[in-house]
């Protein structure tokens, strides 16, 4: 071996073991003593906005994926563009973000930096709002390591393909997942927070309208569905913030639902479809539509992973003053 691959090697390892000492830093009880009043703000804001808008849990929830998926869970969506760069909640998949989510965050970053200013980041604010959430629409409690830092970088351009969109292959998705660590059974599992999300009707609309010279509609979609869809949507083009409830059975309610929707044609998305025609997804989409705890158990330990995926510490980020500007 040379001595260049030697350093490749090195560095490669180095990285690798920046990533999980990064994750190691972080502790269950990172604020008790610098922040006693955390827990206990962030569940009065997440209770208060959810009771006074009921999307919230769906909003933060999509908010978060967003946020982790692209260079990890360091706040980065919460960026606001400037006139000399374009941040990641401006990319265009993500221009469709719920204001909700955004929303929460700041008030719990305000209520806590009047309580412990300086300490507890946006980061871990989004975190942690998402898994009471989860919690308050039934769905199970998991754990959340605190002590991130929010990241120094947000971009756009970093967005690319590197998120799920509503007609994305199955091979796509295993794929996008894969890049970040994450199996085919891990991936449909996290897919499973569509039992509460919602989608614009112009992510679906190719499917329902003028399908193709001889279908109107998608044939995978269940006829009476597919004219549902149809009426709800009639005026998406005058009124693009039109949007419906992926799980239509029970939207409001974490449970295992959506997966029982998708064998009988009930998902609104192509991409959730098509979980269950294909070899690879579907046996996972039959065992959670079955057994509604070992969905959960697969929840739960999918998003304890992907909650520590590319977390910042050190001088690698910083505790934001405001969750959606950089301190200088």
């Amino acid at each position: 071996m040379t001595l260049l691959h030697h350093f490749l090697a090195f560095s490669f390892l180095l990285s690798h073991s920046l990533l999980i000492t990064s994750a190691h830093h972080l502790t269950h009880n990172y604020y008790d003593k610098t922040c006693p009043r955390f827990h206990q703000i962030i569940q009065e804001t997440t209770t208060n906005k959810q009771i006074y808008s009921p999307t919230t849990a769906a909003a933060s929830l999509r908010l978060f994926f967003h946020d982790c998926l692209i260079q990890g869970c360091d706040a980065s969506i919460l960026i606001s563009s400037t006139p000399f760069s374009k941040a990641e909640r401006d990319a265009d998949i993500n221009l469709s973000l719920p204001g909700d989510a955004f929303d929460l965050v700041v008030r719990a970053k305000t209520a806590l930096e009047l309580s412990c200013p300086g300490i507890v980041s946006c980061a871990d604010i989004l975190a942690v709002a998402t898994r009471n959430l989860v919690s308050m629409m039934g769905g199970p409690y998991y754990n959340v390591l605190l002590g991130r830092r929010d990241g120094l970088v947000s971009q756009a351009s970093r967005v690319g393909d590197n998120l799920p969109k509503a007609a994305m292959s199955v091979s796509k998705l295993i794929k996008l997942f894969a890049a970040v660590g994450f199996s085919t059974q891990e991936m449909v599992a996290l897919t499973g927070a569509h039992t509460i999300g919602f989608s614009h009707c112009k992510e679906f609309s190719s499917d329902i309208y003028h399908y193709s010279k001889s279908e109107q509609s998608d044939p995978s979609i269940n006829p009476r569905l597919a004219a549902g869809l149809k009426n709800a949507c009639a005026n998406f083009t005058k009124n693009p913030t039109l949007a419906l409830f992926n799980d239509i059975m029970s939207p409001n309610q974490f449970d295992n639902m959506y997966y029982k929707n998708l064998p009988r044609g009930l998902g609104i998305l192509k991409s959730d479809r098509a979980l269950v025609s294909d070899p690879r997804t579907r046996p996972f989409v039959e065992l959670y539509a079955k057994d509604e705890r070992v969905f959960f158990k697969a929840f739960r330990k999918a998003m304890e992973k992907l909650s520590v995926y590319g977390v910042k510490n050190g001088r690698r980020g910083e505790i934001r003053r405001r969750c959606d500007a950089f301190n200088s």
